[in-house]
């Protein structure tokens, strides 16, 4: 199997998406265009008029031609927007664009014309589209299936796959369907879907899901239910449905453009009304065209996501740099996100009698020809306890027996509590009691020695993070939604101060949660699986920390590089400089072209000397934009 062939099928990225990917693709190129023509066209009238001394009729035929191919689409979609009852802060502009053709200010058109599809063509650097996370997800699932009949094994499309076939899983494909281990032992991989750090072991009789990557041993499978409706095309399903309703956000611009664009229309009418002079009305809005508003907003904005980047913080959506001020309710996932994905060996209950220290050796020998993340966790204590670990002989795991072999003369076993148990070993009467977390069981010389148990550990920074969410963010409650079981993330947030959690979540379940929460108030989602992508979809602001899953970057508006809390902090820190100053320009570029609609109310300035007055004022306004590209001198505070 293939897992980066195109997925075919029941999962396929439905075509209105991508037609209305394609649509504003096409407009964001356009845009860019007409600016670029623009800005030729007002050269080339400027040539023509000054340089050359053309006629009249000759030197405004470019600048007839921008406001034909650059003018009437753009007012074609301030009227589509107008039908849709969107007043924007690009209104004024449309106003100005018509205004001047009516009384022949073809210049300050044109002027007007570059200020729009300038601005346009500036926000929509680094926008994305929401399709591209169901083509991330397709993208991951394999194109065909090994199934078996009879003897021989032949490879079909997913859409063919029926409940009861047979597939083969080869070492590291990817599981097609769901269904259940006939024959083969192994392990499987399911951390993207159900956001356990850990490999499951797999045998006869063992459940098995879609998505899931198989380990080194070929495993024979037993569909339980088809290609379409097995648990990686519901989750596909569900990210459909989130996609469809993801929030609609009010933009910083259209927010001060709601109060700046009725005052500008009541002074360029009042203008007009009280002079009689029409010139003054276009004069009022060619200097009102809210291009602070237009420009060093995005300028901003942009500059953050360049500062961002250097700090390994990839930002997709832009939006997210002006909202996650906003956000009040914080919902983390635990795997990967507040701990590290790991299991640490936490406790080493021994059996009376037994050296703890010669136990763990004896263990660790063992577990070095296993890849379990256990063993991991057994081999990196006995490192750090800087313990010798002598060679092992005879090693084998067999099915219902767990880990055997010879370690310094000794025969070691490591299994589970209720298969030692149903061995009759000696000393299972002393088993202590389950609790939280996961464990093994090691038994020496066919006798119990020990119980370890292990935890997922949180990190490092995650306590101190959390902690100042209140106090440095203005966040109100701060929560875990995970998958994981109750036990566990109960223990994590006692570890790391988290008093509300929601635990055992499916992705559906996780989505209705975020949903609830964000009707309520703006809402920022961190987590790492594709387990978590329909939740960020659904979130106010939604961050992927690490490079664990493909489609959980493409859903998420922020993707941290690092695995670390402290660059999600550094991000907040960063969008919050952003908005103070994308204000700081958008205000001040305001008020200096309230300042100059006073004068070209009074008759002071033309169109055309209030549209170079603007452009004074872009310039200024840009140039404090463009601070937010450099770090601030501080940039974290955890």
């Amino acid at each position: 199997m293939n897992p980066s062939a195109e997925l075919a099928g029941p999962v396929e990225v439905p075509p209105p998406t991508r037609s209305w990917y394609a649509a504003a693709s096409l407009w964001q190129r356009k845009t860019l265009i007409i600016a670029i023509f623009t800005l030729l066209a007002i050269a080339v009238h400027l040539v023509m008029r000054f340089g050359i001394h053309t006629s009249s009729g000759a030197y405004r035929i470019p600048l007839l031609a921008t406001l034909a191919l650059g003018g009437i689409p753009m007012l074609y979609e301030l009227l589509l927007k107008l039908w849709k009852r969107e007043f924007g802060s690009d209104l004024l502009g449309g106003i100005s664009i018509i205004t001047s053709l009516v009384l022949g200010e073809y210049l300050a058109g044109a002027i007007i014309v570059l200020m729009l599809a300038g601005g346009e063509a500036l926000e929509s650097y680094a926008l994305r589209s929401a399709s591209s996370v169901l083509a991330a997800l397709a993208k991951r699932m394999p194109t065909l299936a090994h199934r078996q009949n009879g003897t021989t094994t032949t490879d079909v499309p997913l859409a063919e796959i029926a409940i009861g076939d047979i597939l083969i899983i080869h070492p590291h494909e990817i599981c097609p369907a769901d269904g259940v281990v006939t024959e083969g032992h192994g392990a499987m991989d399911e951390s993207y879907l159900t956001g356990e750090p850990f490999q499951i072991t797999k045998t006869r009789g063992s459940p098995v899901i879609s998505g899931a990557v198989n380990g080194e041993a070929v495993l024979t499978v037993r569909t339980t239910q088809r290609a379409a409706d097995s648990r990686y095309a519901k989750i596909m399903g569900v990210m459909r449905e989130s996609e469809s309703q993801r929030p609609q956000l009010r933009r910083l611009g259209d927010q001060l453009g709601a109060i700046y664009t009725p005052v500008a229309l009541g002074v360029a009418v009042l203008a007009w009304v009280l002079s009689g002079d029409s010139h003054r009305f276009l004069s009022v809005l060619v200097i009102a065209t809210p291009c602070p508003l237009l420009l060093a907003i995005p300028i901003a904005i942009i500059g953050s996501i360049s500062l961002c980047a250097r700090r390994a913080i990839i930002v997709k959506s832009p939006v997210v740099l002006e909202q996650i001020a906003g956000c009040r309710t914080a919902i983390f996932d635990k795997t990967g996100t507040l701990t590290y994905g790991e299991p640490k060996l936490t406790e080493r209950l021994v059996a009376p009698g037994v050296n703890p220290g010669e136990m763990l050796t004896l263990a660790a020998s063992l577990e070095r020809y296993s890849k379990h993340p256990l063993a991991r966790a057994i081999l990196a204590a006995a490192a750090a306890d800087k313990l010798t670990v002598p060679e092992a002989t005879e090693v084998n795991e067999q099915p219902g027996l767990g880990l055997r072999g010879t370690v310094a003369g000794h025969e070691v076993q490591i299994t589970s509590r209720n298969k030692l148990t149903a061995q009759k070993v000696p000393g299972t009467e002393n088993l202590p009691p389950t609790s939280g977390g996961l464990e093994c069981v090691v038994a020496i010389d066919q006798r119990y020695a020990a119980v370890l148990r292990f935890r997922d550990a949180p990190r490092q920074e995650s306590r101190s993070f959390v902690r100042h969410l209140g106090p440095k963010h203005q966040f109100t409650r701060v929560m875990i939604l995970s998958g994981d079981r109750e036990s566990e993330v109960r223990y994590l947030a006692e570890q790391v101060g988290i008093t509300e959690i929601h635990a055992e979540k499916n992705p559906e379940e996780k989505l209705a949660i975020v949903r609830r929460e964000t009707a309520t108030a703006k809402t920022l989602y961190v987590g790492d699986g594709i387990n978590d992508a329909p939740a960020m979809m659904a979130a106010t602001v939604g961050m992927a920390i690490g490079q664990n899953s493909d489609v959980t970057a493409e859903a998420a508006g922020v993707v941290i590089m690092d695995n670390s809390l402290e660059k999600v902090d550094e991000f907040m820190h960063i969008s919050r400089r952003m908005r103070v100053i994308a204000l700081q320009s958008a205000v001040g570029g305001m008020a200096l072209s309230v300042l100059g609609m006073g004068f070209a109310a009074s008759g002071h300035l033309t169109p055309v000397s209030g549209a170079i007055a603007q452009e004074i004022i872009d310039v200024l306004a840009v140039l404090n934009a463009l601070r937010a590209a450099f770090p601030p001198r501080v940039i974290h505070d955890m």
